[in-house]
């Protein structure tokens, strides 16, 4: 009588797990998370922290920029531009809001079957519809799997087919390594 209440127990307190984990792990409106990175330290993560810019008094206090809640500080870190910058581009130009002259025969070829206004809400509601159809199984879910890769796995190009149908097609390609060295 005892061993059949303990099992009892036991799949009841299965069956509260199982519930409720299906409204944590992907049963409910939370994304899915394919990707489960953690890091198993609990030391703080020193890629989380920017350092700021030195401050520095400007040659003119007129040019500095309006104060606005939520805006953009002189200090504030700027990783893209700085490796924009780095590399030998133009910072300015990630600011601008208006498609440079030079651009416009590239646009213009790629926009000329038309273009979706809302392409990028599109875009988020179809990759978040997949990533609920391919999030993994349940003890996958449970314990925190990496599915990312199996998940996108019908989508990854090979790259050594991509090299050969380009030298087949004639054109010139950069070299690689043979396929046995990668595979290690």
């Amino acid at each position: 009588m005892a061993a059949r209440s303990v099992l009892g127990a036991i799949a009841t307190l299965g069956v509260v797990a199982l519930v409720s984990g299906c409204g944590t792990f992907g049963g409910g409106e939370n994304d899915p998370r394919l990707m489960n990175i953690r890091s198993a330290s609990r030391s703080p993560d020193e890629f989380a922290i920017l350092p700021t810019k030195p401050l520095q008094m400007p040659q003119d206090l007129a040019a500095l920029p309006e104060p606005t809640p939520g805006g953009s500080n002189l200090v504030d870190p700027t990783p893209e531009a700085d490796a924009v910058a780095a590399l030998g581009g133009n910072p300015a130009l990630l600011q601008r809001d208006t498609i440079p002259a030079a651009s416009g025969s590239l646009i213009a070829h790629v926009t000329r079957f038309g273009v979706a206004q809302d392409i990028r809400a599109t875009l988020a509601a179809e990759d978040l519809d997949y990533r609920r159809r391919n999030d993994g199984r349940l003890l996958e879910r449970l314990f925190d799997v990496n599915v990312y890769f199996r998940a996108y796995a019908p989508m990854t190009l090979d790259p050594y087919a991509e090299l050969e149908r380009w030298r087949r097609a004639g054109l010139r390609t950069v070299s690689a390594p043979p396929r046995e060295l990668t595979q290690e």
